[in-house]
């Protein structure tokens, strides 16, 4: 009997594992018990690799139904062929319904030559499978055996075998109809049943192959499923029983993968479709395009499912692709040069340039859609659709408009990016990127009454202020704000502009540190020996006078070090609750609240102080978060310059305790 092969529990195997390497570890160097002519080495070791086995193998792939679906079903069918080219199996089978049908021979013949087309494309031999679609006819002058005989003259022998190494193939025909009135019909048990002709014909064949190891069934219709398949399967099984050596029947017409079991020795599989009628919905459950591919042994078979459009050529990943496709990934990011006024109604209208550069060596597929949650806004084109040559540039325009609507909660729009990078006879699929479109919210009023703090969930909230917005210019400054974590991480930024540029303030296991960026290198100010408490609010101050970076805890300095030089500059933007990377993604999260957040131009402090409770603007004040309240996505900027932060990854405000 034909043996299944199974994988062993992998923690099984592992507890195993390392049982036998404590054994090996006492008693070692073990000898190694490998055949000399097959394992060599120069090193003593304990661990006795294990050789494959060396007896003979090949292994096939069989295909579903190509029918029933869109005529653009045979794009799918040109794929796996593609596909298992690359796999190079002996042979390929099929199970059926390879042509539309359902139509008279003009139509059939140009199916037919489609179909062929693509299968010839095969670089190994391949085996029809005649289904109902491929024999069914409708319209007038309808020919007995319907397309039997169109069929036998273009792809062979409705039913047949051959013989392949130590297995044989049987393909058997069924739809052979009704026996007493010939009528052809899937849904009838009357017309599920095979003539005593090809039955003779498979005892024949069995008969034949008695000394093979393995006999492999093909056929259209599932017909061991019963119900309006009818009854007669059970004497074709009762052959397959009997003759002891047949592994595995395949079917297929269902449109989804489907396996009942073993009978009596003999694996029952049904497969979905390669380019046929697929919703493609479940795909875990066998609701897709797919073929099979079957691994013959003496003692056994294995079957895999491969999905279509899993199965890449590595020659075509060449260092060139590889390099532009990285580089795509992060680099397709629009640049818009204005932003979409909001006025104090929350009404906006205006029009943008979205720009992208392709910096990559093959043209680029771009789909750029806008779209918005907010039902108030209004934006044009829906989608638009571009081919950017390497090193060319696109601009494209977009509308933005949004009605007056006070009492409705305010959402950005923005604009979805899919691109597809397209070398020859490769395509490969950036990730998908969504970037909110610029909006001015400068004419918003100042939320009044309010008494808040920015609340941080550590893993995606964040408060993002522009590069543009904030404007600080070369020379001293002061960052501060009071904050309090809820815990600490080995590495958390609180707030930064600092990707080898700019300046910082982290919290790296309770830890603050602020950096500054001087002359090309980064200059720190941190005192291992001062540590945060979680639960616990601190004013933290960085200060760089010119001369010095030095870092204040509620008003008490902490930590200086001597420093000058330009500070690099880069638009990157500020972000708050976290370290910005880059491309201005955010990362190293922090989780608590942050309250009072003021950037001046001005070294503030030069000795101990005691922190306001509440921050005034004044002339060297670029930005200024009371964080007290929410306008719309944003938090107030009242600087007076109006250089609003916008909330991002969930960010919210709320009462402070």
């Amino acid at each position: 009997m034909a043996r299944h092969r199974s994988l062993l529990p992998v923690a099984l195997f592992g507890a195993g594992l390392v049982a036998a390497h404590a054994e090996l570890v006492q008693d070692r160097p073990a000898p190694r018990r490998h055949d000399p002519e097959r394992f060599l080495t120069s090193r003593v070791s304990p661990v006795d690799l294990p050789l494959p086995e060396e007896q003979d193998a090949f292994f096939f792939v069989v295909f579903g139904d190509r029918t029933g679906g869109p005529a653009e079903g045979i794009r799918v069918l040109e794929e796996a062929v593609g596909e298992v080219n690359l796999l190079e199996p002996d042979l390929v089978m099929t199970v059926g319904d390879l042509v539309e049908g359902y139509n008279q021979t003009p139509e059939w013949m140009a199916q037919m030559r489609e179909y062929k087309g693509v299968m010839d494309g095969l670089s190994m031999p391949w085996f029809p499978v005649a289904g109902n679609h491929d024999v069914y006819w409708r319209g007038p002058d309808r020919p007995e055996g319907e397309h039997e005989a169109d069929y036998e003259a273009h792809f062979g022998p409705l039913w047949y075998a051959f013989r392949h190494k130590t297995a044989w193939f049987v393909a058997l025909y069924s739809d052979e109809g009704d026996p007493a009135t010939g009528e052809k019909s899937f849904n009838k048990p009357a017309a599920q049943r095979m003539s005593d002709a090809q039955i003779a014909f498979l005892a024949e064949t069995l008969e034949r192959a008695r000394g093979a190891d393995h006999v492999f069934l093909f056929l259209h219709h599932p017909r061991w499923l019963g119900g309006n398949y009818g009854d007669d399967w059970g004497r074709v099984h009762a052959l397959l029983a009997a003759a002891g050596n047949v592994t595995a029947v395949f079917a297929g017409h269902i449109h989804r993968m489907r396996y009942d079991g073993v009978r009596d020795g003999i694996e029952y599989f049904t497969l979905a479709t390669v380019g046929g009628g697929q919703p493609g919905d479940m795909p875990a459950a066998g609701y897709l395009h797919q073929y099979e591919i079957v691994t013959v042994r003496k003692d056994g078979i294995a079957v895999a499912s491969l999905p279509v459009g899993t199965v890449a050529d590595p020659r075509k990943i060449t260092g060139e692709v590889s390099e532009d496709a990285r580089l795509l990934a992060g680099s397709l990011i629009p640049e818009i040069a204005a932003r979409i006024p909001l006025a104090a109604d929350l009404s906006a209208e205006g029009e943008l340039e979205l720009r992208f550069v392709n910096p990559a060596r093959n043209p680029v597929e771009l789909t750029v859609a806008p779209h918005a949650t907010d039902a108030s806004w209004r934006l044009a084109p829906e989608h638009q659709h571009v081919v950017i040559q390497p090193g060319a540039e696109v601009t494209l325009p977009l509308r933005a408009a949004r009605a007056a609507s006070a009492l409705a909660p305010l959402e950005l729009p923005v604009v979805s990016i899919q691109a597809d990078y397209v070398a020859e006879g490769l395509r490969v699929p950036i990730p998908d990127r969504a970037w909110p479109l610029p909006v001015d919210p400068s004419a918003l009023p100042e939320p009044a009454g309010a008494s808040g703090a920015l609340a941080l969930d550590g893993s995606a909230a964040h408060v993002r202020v522009e590069h543009e917005e904030l404007a600080l210019p070369d020379g001293p400054f002061t960052l501060e704000a009071w904050v309090r974590a809820d815990g600490f991480q080995s590495r958390q930024g609180l707030i930064n502009k600092t990707e080898n540029c700019e300046f910082g303030l982290f919290a790296n296991d309770g830890v603050p540190n602020f950096v500054v960026h001087l002359g090309g290198n980064y200059v720190d100010a941190t005192d291992a020996a001062t540590r945060l408490a979680p639960g616990r609010w601190y004013h933290l101050a960085g200060v760089f006078d010119g001369g010095e970076v030095r870092l204040y805890v509620d008003g008490g300095l902490v930590a200086r070090t001597p420093a000058s030089g330009a500070r690099t500059l880069r638009p990157v933007p500020l972000l708050v609750g976290a370290d910005v990377d880059d491309a201005g993604n955010a990362n190293s999260h922090f989780q608590g609240l942050v309250d009072e957040l003021r950037v001046s131009a001005v070294a503030r402090y030069s000795g101990p102080f005691t922190p306001l409770e509440r921050f005034e603007p004044d002339d060297d004040t670029l930005l200024l978060l009371h964080l007290d309240a929410e306008v719309g996505p944003w938090v107030f900027d009242a600087s007076g310059r109006r250089a609003h932060a916008l909330r991002m990854g969930g960010a919210r405000v709320v009462a402070r305790e």
